[in-house]
């Protein structure tokens, strides 16, 4: 059984949408070696449509001289939920759609070992509501917009266990949750 592990940027008022308002803290060693460290042992990527879309044209076209990351996003099988994508391949290579949210078919990627899930909220949504999320590793920014998606709408109350807390270089805090004791 793999374990599926989500990265979130988020601010600290629980904003995660499009978070282009990470750039002005920069993209310090500890924060790509944090970032590293999660998606090692992933021998799958879990996007939600959205996400899929913002990342296949920056992504596809990096290489490791452009970024130490490249490799694992461009190489990695990616499995894209979306009930309106059908071809995943012609947009990033090694893509797949696999329809839309059926927590059954996640639990079969997660057997054949870890996943790795970055944005997609509406996704980690879902993942968080069927306990299929192991590790939600928060990347809290020090700043508030005050507006935007938020991982955690009002009206559902998610309960969960802190596992560590990591102090970064450019002031995030990296959180890490499971899933409540």
């Amino acid at each position: 059984m793999g374990v599926i592990r989500v990265h979130e940027f988020t601010t600290v008022d629980g904003v995660v949408d499009a978070p282009m308002w990470t750039m002005d803290y920069g993209f310090p060693d500890d924060l790509a070696d944090s970032i590293g460290s999660l998606t090692a042992p992933a021998k799958g990527i879990l996007l939600g449509r959205t996400t899929f879309e913002m990342f296949a044209p920056a992504w596809s076209t990096r290489t490791v001289e452009d970024d130490p990351g490249a490799p694992f996003f461009n190489d990695t099988p990616k499995y894209v939920v979306s009930s309106t994508l059908t071809d995943a391949e012609s947009v990033w290579r090694n893509s797949t759609a696999i329809g839309g949210y059926d927590a059954g078919r996640i639990r079969e990627l997660k057997d054949q070992g870890d996943l790795y899930a970055s944005g997609s909220a509406t996704l980690v949504r879902a993942l968080l509501a069927d306990g299929l999320v192991d590790e939600l590793h928060l990347y809290v920014y020090p700043l508030a917009v005050g507006t935007g998606t938020r991982l955690f709408p009002e009206g559902s109350p998610q309960k969960l266990s802190l596992l560590d807390v990591e102090r970064l270089s450019n002031g995030v805090a990296h959180l890490t949750y499971g899933p409540a004791a």
